[in-house]
């Protein structure tokens, strides 16, 4: 029966799956109002549904009394069964405060338990507005009742945190509501998302790790729920706040039958190191614990993943590890993961001892051949770091990457496929360009010298060849050895650019001036200029140019045939520089080969001028693009590369250090003995800076043609090239000493203070290219002004035309306006004679009377009528006009002949 007073009230019809529901009647607690509302729940407009009382329901749960804890249940029930296809905007503030409720009474009854859930689950569903203005009116509504379900999870119940997991997760990944269910429009895909980025979520979930550290199944699913939210920059930095990468590596290798746990943490890792900045990184992931924990998870999964899933873990693992590696600082060497990871990248090429190896097989499986090449490539990333060059000297790295010096086959070891086994090689040359110049004793030791050279006497021959060019390395090399000459000469390079003068020699006494010539004859003579071929060309020309700069030998060596080679190139075309190819680069390489291999040599000097070569260089000089500016692009491009710190009009940002690249930043200064080149010195014969500095300083810094204000503020740069450079010097100088802990007495004190003075430098620097761009912005500003200035006189022009125009038509189309004009006319005339009458002197009048024209008018009038090239001409009826040019159509055309018909001679003649 029903409360007095109370009628029961139907639900919709679209809620009633059977006939027996329909007689039911819903009796209502006490203190739950049941009321009509058209508006709630309707699937149309006109509909109308049962609407619950959520003030009520509050009311109702903080009453104490225990006897009331069925009604609260009920209530409660009904409340979810309200929202089971969404919440509206408009109530998640008291939909949150229910929860709360629920959940402080579930500490002290159990049976709050399973409504506490039923209500976190309504947070999974799509939320729903009336008004297209909800989701600004209650984002702060949202944002705290989302911030509280992170709070929730301190609620002691395996239950409710699961839960509570689970709708955030289908925050991410929420199925549409279903149009036969829905009222009202639902939110932006995005607006839970983006309330969960303010509500900071991701903050508190990390916390909450800690409250779970024996629960493996709650923690599965918190790190479940951060690797969802770890895809949002925003969370990411939230979570960094809370130490997420301390937290999640201290439970990495926690045990976990199930196997997701180191999944999922690495998963959120990587994230954290794609989504953070350098800073936030560097504090959390610089320390021990980290960086042991990857340890450990990658040696056994190396040592004893057997399934394809623990191989793909293992290369995440690594990945991330690398990743890491970059970090500078990290404690890659102090938790012996460098050294075990340097074992594992050359214990097949160079057989060891180790009991971590002995057994160990890398098979020819997708996710082998991967492991691999990450390998590699995390020797170049450990090499950055100098400290771990005594490390890579102890595992016989360079032996190692001189296995792959050797001619390729149709399938290559362990099973390898002829693709994969190039791949591996190509990554080897050019992690050797990066190992080499560190150990270069190790280098003389194995020979390097003779094994790249028989390796590039390889790449010159005819020899059948399987390349597949599939690689980021092989790229533009499919079908030919071009790749692998061009990473062989890559450290041929970089190991001459330490003018060691043993290595250079040996180099000469194997051939190898005569074998780079031989390279840039047949690279010209049979293959198309393309990006490869000219980097190749390039390189030889700059090892040419280490090898033969200041012996005169050398450039005996070089030879006639050298100049013969070399003068075709000093005669590209100079459309071709702006091709983007790298002919630019080929060209400077090419002059500097020039400088270093013929000048400073009679017997050369001599052939070149006879072959016009003079002539070609004053060719070179009157090109489109002047050599000034030639020579600054290229000063900008190579500072590009370096990572030189510029703004965005290529001013000085650092005044302290102007010239320092980014690799050269992270190397920390470590005392060297005096005949070691420290890391400034080197960085000369690194990158093309100071040669250009050179060519510069003999074309003069003032006059230089064809410069725009972006080429002065580079050139303010070029100009103090060398006293910025010496002052790298005497900044290492000062940190060798700090370094050492030697403290100066005076008056050293006052010298090594001169690094302020070159600081001082910098910003006089800094002040002129302000200036210079101050000027230039000026200049703009004039231009622009003279511009408006030419558009505001012709639309003033056209607007006088316009107007004269109208005067026109109104003139002739309105006799009293006519009559008004003319009176103004003959009143300016008037005003305009002069007053004071010569004596005895007689006025004509210059004007008729009675004429109402505007304009001078004189005795003779000419009156335009139709043109003559239509009518024919006043002879155009007569028979003079046939001896012209005959009409047809009312205009006079040609046509070849007219025959005329004489009545009196009856005759005829013919007239062209």
């Amino acid at each position: 029966m029903a409360s007095p007073g109370l009628r029961p009230v139907l639900a919709p019809t679209f809620l009633l799956p059977s006939v027996a529901e329909k007689r039911k009647a819903l009796v209502p607690s006490p203190g739950l109002e049941e009321t009509w509302d058209g508006e709630l729940g309707g699937m149309e407009q006109g509909n109308r549904s049962k609407s619950v009382d959520l003030s009520h329901v509050i009311k109702l749960l903080e009453e104490p009394e225990p006897s009331t804890t069925e009604e609260q249940l009920q209530v409660l029930e009904k409340v979810a069964n309200r929202y089971r296809y969404g919440i509206l905007l408009n109530d998640i503030a008291q939909i949150s405060k229910i929860l709360n409720l629920c959940a402080e009474k579930s500490h002290t009854d159990k049976v709050f338990i399973e409504p506490t859930c039923e209500i976190i689950k309504l947070y999974g569903l799509p939320f729903s507005k009336k008004k297209l203005s909800d989701e600004v009116t209650y984002a702060k509504e949202v944002q705290e009742a989302i911030s509280q379900l992170g709070c929730l999870m301190r609620v002691p119940c395996s239950q409710v945190k699961i839960q509570i997991c689970k709708s955030i997760i289908n925050f991410y990944h929420a199925e549409p509501p279903k149009k036969e269910f829905q009222v009202y429009q639902p939110v932006s895909a995005n607006y839970k998302k983006h309330m969960v980025e303010l509500g900071g979520l991701a903050e508190t979930l990390v916390l909450s790790l800690t409250l779970v550290e024996n629960q493996l199944t709650e923690k599965l699913w918190i790190i479940k729920t951060l690797q969802h939210l770890s895809i949002s920059e925003t969370n990411c930095q939230l979570m960094m706040k809370a130490q997420a990468p301390i937290r999640l590596c201290s439970h990495l290798n926690d045990v976990d039958p199930t196997g997701q746990l180191l999944f999922r943490s690495s998963e959120v890792l990587w994230n954290l190191l794609e989504n953070t900045s350098k800073d936030e990184i560097t504090d959390q992931f610089n320390n021990l614990e980290c960086v042991q924990a990857l340890k450990e998870a990658f040696t056994h999964l190396l040592l004893h993943g057997s399934r394809h899933y623990d191989r793909q873990l293992r290369n995440d693992i690594l990945v991330i590890a690398t990743l890491v590696a970059q970090i500078p600082g990290t404690p890659m060497i102090e938790t012996g993961f460098a050294k075990q990871l340097i074992l594992f990248a050359t214990f097949h090429e160079v057989k060891s001892h180790n009991p971590l190896v002995k057994g160990l097989r890398i098979t020819s499986s997708y996710e082998d051949f991967e492991l691999k090449k990450l390998l590699l490539n995390m020797l170049t990333v450990l090499a950055k770091d100098l400290c771990s060059v005594q490390l890579l000297h102890e595992g016989k790295v360079i032996l190692a990457l001189f296995y792959y010096l050797k001619p390729n086959e149709k399938s290559g070891p362990v099973g390898m496929s002829a693709a994969q086994f190039e791949e591996l090689q190509l990554l080897a040359i050019a992690t050797l360009a990066t190992v080499a110049p560190l150990l270069i004793e190790d280098y003389m030791t194995n020979c390097g010298n003779t094994r790249l050279l028989m390796f590039l006497e390889w790449c010159l021959s005819n020899e059948p060849f399987f390349a597949q060019g599939n690689s980021f390395h092989g790229t533009g090399g499919r079908g030919t050895k071009l790749a692998q000459m061009r990473y062989c000469l890559k450290v041929l390079n970089r190991v001459v650019s330490l003018c060691d003068g043993t290595v250079n020699l040996d180099l000469c006494d194997n051939g190898a001036i005569q074998q780079l010539l031989d390279i840039l004859k047949k690279t010209t003579r049979k293959y198309e200029e393309d990006a490869i071929v000219l980097e190749i060309q390039t390189y030889v020309f700059l090892i040419l140019s280490n090898l033969c700069e200041n012996d005169t030998h050398r450039k005996e060596l070089f030879g006639w045939d050298g100049i013969d080679i070399l003068i075709p190139f000093l005669k590209m075309d100079a459309k071709k520089l702006y091709s983007g190819l790298g002919h630019n680069r080929l060209l400077v390489s090419a002059l500097d080969c020039l400088w270093c291999c013929v000048l400073g040599c009679i017997i050369l000097e001599d052939y070149f001028l006879e072959n016009e070569g003079i002539f070609t260089l004053l060719d070179l000089l009157m090109k489109g693009q002047t050599a000034a500016n030639m020579l600054i692009s290229l000063w900008r491009q190579e500072e590009d590369d370096m990572g030189v710190k510029r703004d965005k009009d290529g001013r000085i940002v650092d005044t302290k250090q102007p010239l320092i690249g980014q690799f050269q930043k992270t190397q920390e200064v470590i005392p060297m003995p005096a005949n070691c080149p420290t890391i400034a010195i080197m960085d000369v014969a690194e990158n093309m800076r100071a040669k250009i500095y050179c060519i510069i300083c003999k074309l003069g810094f003032e006059n230089l043609p064809g410069l725009t204000a972006k080429d002065f503020v580079t050139l303010a740069i070029i100009r103090r090239y060398l006293d910025f450079k010496v002052g790298e010097v005497w900044s290492e100088i000062c940190a060798e000493l700090k370094k050492e802990n030697f403290r100066p007495v005076p008056p050293y004190p006052e010298v090594l203070q001169i690094t302020e003075a070159f600081e001082n430098v910098g910003k006089m620097v800094l002040s002129l290219q302000t200036e210079m761009l101050e000027s230039q912005k000026y200049q703009e500003l004039q231009e622009e002004e003279k511009c408006y200035a030419k558009i505001q006189s012709l639309h003033k022009q056209r607007e006088m035309v316009s107007k004269s125009w109208e005067n026109f038509l109104t003139r002739t189309s309105n006799y009293e306006a006519l009559k008004n004009a003319k009176g103004l006319q003959e009143k300016s005339i008037e005003i305009s004679r002069s007053k004071v009458k010569p004596f005895k002197a007689t006025l004509h009048p210059t004007d008729i009377k009675g004429l109402n024209t505007t304009i001078a008018s004189g005795r003779l009038v000419t009156v335009e009528s139709t043109p003559s090239e239509l009518t024919g001409g006043p002879l155009a009826d007569t028979d003079l006009a046939l001896k012209r040019l005959p009409i047809r159509g009312g205009a006079l055309k040609r046509i070849k002949e007219v025959k005329v018909i004489d009545s009196v001679k009856k005759g005829s003649e013919s007239i062209k």
